[in-house]
């Protein structure tokens, strides 16, 4: 942060808490949709990072040089894995929207021995403030249009862009990440499924993809994974036939208990309706201690149950969504309170 004063974007976050119009500086150079719209697919496949304004935004020449190190694997110490989702952490995503062409086609090699970790980093710029978000209105949410209901970042800067900017990178890139879920690696399928849950899918492609994968499947935790994810996609693009195939797999004794609680949580997120009784029930029964750990590989999971306390992801999205009425626990820090 000591530098942020010395970025170019500085003077225009400057001259927003000034008063000026958002609008006015749309399409410039310190839009990152439009530098991200402006990255040749040349540019992007054989990683000239020279060819990116890195410089225009906070921290951007920090993560050019740890998309290098990431590429080139320079050393075991020195990856350059990390430096996306710590930023994104810190609520500075504009330069880590950059890195997201690079780190798909990364992810892509399958003989890049850090690949799955570069997937990991490719889906904290298309998501803010999640960390601890369980309730039925909040999880899975997308803020989509003029993505103005996500504030700005720590810098100043509108993080919508940023989001909208890294979503669009997602969906140019969807060709490139719909076969790795089905990929060997289990961790990569779900990263892969939590990457394109995020992609904008009016034609409902990439939801039928996880629906195939689905079919195919077998271990249960991905299979937990392909479930939220098409919820995902399903909130933001709206299909009621889904919505229903999502309540059948929570009401389906067959399902492994983690496809049925994944589909519970999904089906509480797209729909009004009051929690049923077999619903309940159902969540009381299988959402046990274990599972609920096992379950914090699902990267919603993982995030819901962020906040300081010892709670898992699934026990906080089971008590926010089915009793709202109980506490936070003690401990429990929820990062985006406001501050008194």
């Amino acid at each position: 942060m000591g530098e942020w004063r010395t970025d170019p974007t500085f003077a225009m976050c400057r001259a927003l808490v000034d008063g000026a119009e958002l609008s006015s500086f749309a399409g410039g150079p310190f839009d990152v949709r439009a530098v991200m719209a402006d990255i040749r697919p040349e540019a992007k496949d054989g990683f000239l990072l020279g060819e990116v304004p890195w410089e225009h935004f906070p921290q951007g020449n920090h993560v050019r040089e740890a998309v290098h190190l990431l590429h080139t694997g320079d050393s075991p110490g020195r990856t350059g894995t990390g430096v996306v989702s710590g930023l994104c952490a810190s609520d500075m995503r504009a330069a880590a929207v950059l890195a997201v062409p690079f780190l798909i086609r990364i992810a892509s090699d399958t003989r890049h021995r850090h690949r799955a970790d570069a997937l990991a980093e490719v889906s904290c710029p298309a998501r803010a403030r999640y960390f601890g978000v369980a309730s039925r209105d909040q999880l899975l949410l997308h803020r989509a249009g003029t993505y103005d209901g996500y504030g700005v970042e720590v810098s100043g800067y509108p993080a919508g862009w940023s989001i909208a900017a890294a979503r669009a990178a997602i969906t140019a890139d969807t060709a490139l990440l719909r076969p790795l879920l089905d990929d060997p690696d289990p961790v990569v399928r779900i990263h892969a499924a939590y990457v394109l849950a995020t992609a904008a899918d009016p034609e409902h492609a990439v939801r039928a993809a996880f629906r195939t994968r689905l079919a195919a499947e077998q271990d249960p935790i991905v299979r937990a994974t392909l479930v939220l994810a098409t919820a995902e996609a399903t909130r933001a693009h709206p299909h009621l036939p889904t919505t229903e195939w999502i309540r059948e797999r929570w009401r389906d004794r067959t399902q492994a208990p983690e496809v049925r609680l994944a589909a519970a949580i999904g089906w509480l997120c797209l729909t009004e309706e009051p929690a049923p009784d077999d619903l309940r029930a159902a969540v009381d029964d299988l959402a046990t201690d274990e599972r609920a750990h096992a379950m914090d590989a699902l990267p919603w999971m993982a995030a819901a149950g962020g906040g300081g306390s010892d709670e898992t992801g699934l026990r906080r999205c089971v008590r926010k969504m089915l009793h709202p009425e109980q506490p936070d626990p003690v401990g429990y820090d929820d990062p985006w309170a406001p501050r008194r």
